[in-house]
């Protein structure tokens, strides 16, 4: 095990969410719950004319893991648009399976060192990723 799964840095992260809520008329939104810990996720995203995110707000109801992934992700997608996020979101989960040298270029994704020992944590910190972009997925049909 390469050290303590709830650091410090985790728990702040945790505490301070950004976009917290739902959007009026969102263009999508996405309910994402995790099997192997229940952790849920609600996100609404309203896309400019070009794709991107411009505006978005999230519901979370998770563990200290997908708070802290809601957090950094909040922190940084608006602007974003579905290609970005998801290669984002798939760079973290091949990190996280050590299947990667790191977690990508996403602000802040390394504070999830320690997780990667603990597979059956993953999903938690992959919700807010997988939720964004199935809610940006919706608004395009």
């Amino acid at each position: 095990m390469s050290g303590t799964l709830y650091t410090t840095e985790i728990l702040r992260l945790a505490t301070n969410i950004p976009h917290l809520g739902r959007l009026d008329a969102p263009d999508g939104c996405a309910d994402k719950r995790s099997l192997t810990c229940g952790s849920k996720i609600s996100v609404d995203v309203r896309l400019d004319d070009a794709g991107q995110v411009q505006d978005f707000a999230q519901m979370v109801s998770a563990c200290a893991l997908g708070q802290a992934s809601a957090c950094l992700l909040g922190r940084d997608v608006v602007g974003k648009n579905l290609a970005e996020l998801e290669a984002a979101r798939d760079t973290l989960r091949l990190w996280l399976k050590r299947e990667a040298d790191g977690p990508g270029d996403w602000q802040g994704l390394s504070v999830f060192e320690a997780a990667r020992d603990y597979p059956a944590r993953h999903a938690a910190i992959l919700l807010p990723f997988d939720a964004v972009i199935e809610a940006i997925r919706k608004a395009r049909r």
